[in-house]
């Protein structure tokens, strides 16, 4: 395959969010926009990735240059406009030989399949490569005018159409290949004189048929190319990466009673025969295999829900968390940090972290493991086929033996033997008559303070 390099555009300060946080480090799926434009690239084949961003932007230069190393950063100095700022990568990229595509680290939805087009249309001969798609209302998306023959002559911005290119309802994503030598001689060429005074990275197609390289389209879904400048378009780019995904699962076998009320995180895996009940939020790092049923009112994050196993409903699993086959955890029961053995059971009103738990053992109502001592996280260990009783609290480090029996209303600060029982609570007192008198006595004192 030949070279490939990607430059994200990620310069705009994204005034709009009205947030103090990058506008490309906003979350859809749980990622933040711009990891999505890093992986696509990566998903490309793309050996060179540099990230064109602002002067101001040094938090994000130095996450950037963590992630991707010394080079993936490039400045634009002012914000003068696309062609502008994809110029601004031509030192990164001194040298390279082989195609280039410019994304942008805002648009979080363009799916693998047309970039992979895109680079195939540039790579086969000297052009350049736009993606487009058909918009349902046109509004304010740059034009793509196409001849009779299918080849495209220009892109034209909303602002400088006239009125028959206006009524042209193929539009720009702003997404373009090249191959880079081609790209930067052209982006030098391209002049401001338009509505806008700025530099447009658009202008390749115009400048490029006058030097014989000629621009074909790449078509795509209108919703994949989604681009976010505020709180509402975040909004709508998070609604239809849900879209997407719920109708991924329901497409692999998966059953959601409402769909619309489940929602995923980019990295969500769940396998055939999975059922899911409403409003059930997955975090990062989750994995349900076949078979399992999640319950309404669930929130999973970081966890492993093997074959069998039933979740909720109103439970909470946390990062750490393995639910081996036919585990159950059941109504306003929290794990961290645990692994569940096979048929392992607590049904309700339980915390469960830092520990491990045998399989067949059963977890009564109540059952608290006190894992934290205010400086450090403790361990606790459930044999096989044990029984901790309603109410238990068990004070970390602790091991609790095979087929051993923990009473209920119990606290347990010391190991117990398998097959053994243990009961650790005060004794019960019991005083006859002690209500009434105690009635009789708080209820003078309280006529007095009335007189």
């Amino acid at each position: 395959m030949a070279a490939r390099a990607s430059i994200i555009l990620a310069a705009g300060q994204g005034t709009r969010m009205k947030s103090n946080l990058p506008k490309v480090m906003h979350e859809v799926g749980g990622r933040p926009m711009i990891d999505w434009a890093i992986e696509l690239a990566k998903s490309a084949g793309c050996e060179r990735i540099v990230v064109v961003l602002s002067p101001m932007q040094t938090e994000l230069q130095a996450r950037i240059r963590a992630r991707l190393g010394d080079g993936s950063v490039a400045i634009q100095s002012e914000p003068l406009g696309t062609g502008h700022a994809a110029l601004a990568a031509k030192d990164a990229l001194q040298g390279f030989e082989g195609s280039a595509i410019v994304q942008f680290g805002d648009t979080p939805l363009i799916p693998p399949e047309p970039v992979e087009a895109l680079f195939k249309a540039v790579e086969a001969r000297p052009a350049i490569g736009v993606l487009g798609f058909e918009a349902a209302h046109a509004g304010a998306y740059g034009r793509l005018i196409e001849t009779e023959d299918g080849q495209l002559s220009a892109i034209v911005e909303a602002k400088d159409a006239t009125p028959e290119q206006r009524s042209v309802t193929l539009c720009n994503s702003g997404v373009m290949a090249a191959r880079a030598s081609d790209m930067f001689r052209l982006l030098a060429q391209v002049r401001n004189d338009n509505a806008k005074g700025e530099y447009y990275l658009t202008d390749l197609v115009a400048l490029g048929a006058v030097e014989g390289v000629p621009s074909t389209v790449v078509r795509c879904n209108e919703a994949d190319t989604l681009g976010v400048n505020s709180r509402a378009q975040l909004a709508e780019a998070e609604a239809s990466f849900q879209s997407r995904m719920r109708q991924e699962a329901l497409d692999r076998g998966v059953t959601l009673t409402c769909p619309e009320t489940v929602f995923f995180n980019y990295d969500t895996q769940v396998e055939t025969d999975v059922v899911i009940e409403p409003n059930v939020v997955f975090g990062a790092g989750v994995e349900v295999r076949s078979g399992a049923r999640i319950r309404a009112f669930s929130h999973l994050e970081g966890a492993i829900v093997s074959s069998g196993c039933e979740v909720g409903p109103y439970a909470r699993l946390r990062p750490g968390t393995v639910l081996e086959e036919r585990a159950k955890i059941g109504n306003f029961v929290e794990v961290k940090k645990t692994r569940v053995g096979a048929g392992a059971k607590a049904n309700h009103l339980a915390y469960l972290g830092d520990g491990e738990i045998g399989a067949g053992a059963n977890i009564g109502a109540g059952t608290i493991f006190c894992n934290y001592d205010g400086f450090f996280k403790h361990k606790t260990i459930i044999g096989a086929g044990a029984f901790v009783g309603s109410n238990s609290a068990l004070v970390a480090p602790v091991s609790i033996g095979n087929g051993a029996y923990i009473g209920s209303g119990s606290v347990i600060t010391k190991d117990v033997d398998a097959d053994a029982l243990s009961v650790a609570r005060s004794g019960q007192i019991e005083k006859s008559g002690w209500g009434h008198a105690f009635r009789e006595k708080m209820s003078a004192r309280k006529a007095e303070t009335k007189m």
